[in-house]
């Protein structure tokens, strides 16, 4: 073990669906998220920080791994009952931070797989966070649009009574008899779902899988923001001295947007609006907790989001109604589910008072990166994390350059190659618009190629322009997929 008396506590707070023009520091008007802006002011706001890819488990899995998704075939969108997809002994984030000291915590949603597959919830589960690094775990299984619609700390499912033992089931023709269903029973139902939603209710919502029993477990989507701020607060407050890596994981803005009574109506964006402004009240209370335990100084917080926006995602709450002239991807073409950089280009804010130099930076920096980098600053030397380069410097903004080029995932392993402020899209076979959600997905029969440095909306394709660059970044992408 190295000596950890000098390194800095990391808190990584992430968001879900967050846009790049969803926070008022990166130019929201219609939102007001006054926290998220205080850290900026205290940190660094990087204008080129990006998630691997524009789907959650995805982005996740490269932030605790250092790896690209693509590389593991299991790292797509998850069933709530999918295995863990982190096998045991991979070098991670939290243990590579284990090795210097840290004590490790993960607080909020997962989505990462638990267990070995056809796990029994009524039993301490095998293969948790605790089992890649963490020494504390509690999060949901995976969404709060999946079931089990549960709580796990550690090993247990939290509140589970034993006479009322917890089934899931994913196999939509298999729903248990008797058991009502958004499908079935469209009545029953607080927020009605628009697709890919119609299965269980819980909380008067309908989700993605079929769940039984564990009614004394079941959550309430409006405590959610509380349960979870309380835990990742008790975390600090345990282990205030240090050194920790805290990775407080939001389930804002994702579908069911259920905000606490105290939220609703404070945007006028809707439920989605709101759960922002729920998800920044959250962000402060975390602030005020690390001054409180005098921290603020020792701590590294890292505020982003594990892929871009999406207004309706399966449930009808107003959100595409209520928009108006909010942008939530700002000026990037596309969102969540796309190829285009609305789907990766996300908020990414480094705060460490007295060590980060205050203010903006356009280096190009990626979640993947953390490995490396946060590996480097606490002295250890992994020989891991494939695709994660130390970028510390510009991380701390005593560097403006960051990473040379950057693979970013849109859906189902499709690639796309960043090069200086060259982004190169390849031909991929597929409809040019998820009609479910109305975004664009970056599908298209011939290469794209853009210029950022004058073209931020990806707007005009000059791959028939620039054919060198285009066969070269082609090229490029081809030799990296088959390192």
């Amino acid at each position: 073990m190295t000596d950890s008396a000098r390194h800095p506590n990391i808190v990584v707070m992430y968001a879900d669906d967050l846009g790049f023009g969803d926070v008022s520091c990166y130019g929201a008007t219609a939102l007001d998220t006054p926290n998220i802006d205080r850290l900026a002011s205290e940190g660094l706001m990087f204008y080129q920080g990006y998630a691997t890819a524009a789907t959650c488990t995805p982005s996740r899995y490269s932030l605790l791994t250092g790896s690209y998704s693509w590389r593991n075939e299991r790292a797509h969108i998850l069933p709530g009952d999918a295995p863990l997809i982190i096998d045991p002994g991979t070098a991670t984030l939290p243990s590579v931070l284990k090795e210097a000291g840290y004590t490790t915590g993960v607080v909020g949603k997962w989505h990462l797989g638990i267990g070995e597959g056809n796990q029994n919830w009524n039993e301490p589960l095998p293969l948790t966070p605790l089992d890649i690094g963490f020494d504390d775990s509690y999060i949901m299984a995976a969404t709060n649009d999946r079931v089990p619609c549960v709580y796990l700390d550690g090993r247990d499912v939290v509140g589970l009574d034993p006479s009322d033992p917890i089934e899931v089931e994913y196999d939509r023709n298999k729903p248990f008899p008797g058991l009502p269903t958004g499908k079935d029973n469209p009545e029953l139902l607080k927020m009605m779902f628009h697709h890919g939603h119609d299965m269980s209710i819980v909380n008067g919502v309908s989700r993605i899988g079929y769940m039984r029993g564990g009614d004394a477990a079941l959550w309430v989507d409006e405590d959610m923001a509380d349960v979870f701020l309380e835990k990742a607060v008790s975390f600090v407050e345990k282990n205030k001295d240090g050194p920790f890596f805290l990775y407080y994981a939001f389930h804002q803005p994702h579908v069911p947007r259920l905000p606490h009574p105290r939220f609703v109506g404070s945007t006028g964006l809707g439920p989605r609006g709101d759960a922002i402004a729920e998800m920044d009240w959250c962000v402060g209370e975390m602030l005020d907790a690390l001054e409180r335990c005098g921290l603020k100084e020792d701590t590294i917080v890292v505020f982003s989001s594990d892929n871009g926006p999406v207004l309706n995602d399966g449930y009808y709450d107003e959100a595409v109604e209520l928009c108006g002239d909010h942008r939530p991807a700002g000026p990037l073409r596309g969102g969540k589910y796309s190829m285009y950089d609305g789907g990766t280009r996300v908020p990414f804010i480094v705060s460490w008072p007295g060590a980060v130099e205050t203010g903006e930076s356009d280096a190009l920096v990626s979640q993947v990166d953390f490995f490396a980098s946060f590996a480097a600053l606490a002295g250890v030397s992994p020989d891991a994390g494939p695709d994660s380069v130390d970028v510390l410097d510009a991380l701390l903004g005593q560097s403006d350059t960051g990473r040379a080029e950057i693979v970013l995932e849109g859906v189902q392993a499709k690639t796309v190659l960043r090069q200086g402020d060259w982004v190169f899209i390849p031909p991929h076979q597929g409809p040019p618009v998820n009609t479910n959600v109305n975004i664009e997905t970056g599908n298209s029969p011939v290469p794209q190629l853009y210029n950022l440095s004058g073209d931020i909306g990806q707007i005009e394709n000059v791959a028939s322009i620039y054919p060198d660059v285009a066969e070269r970044m082609a090229d490029r992408l081809r030799e990296i997929r088959s390192g």
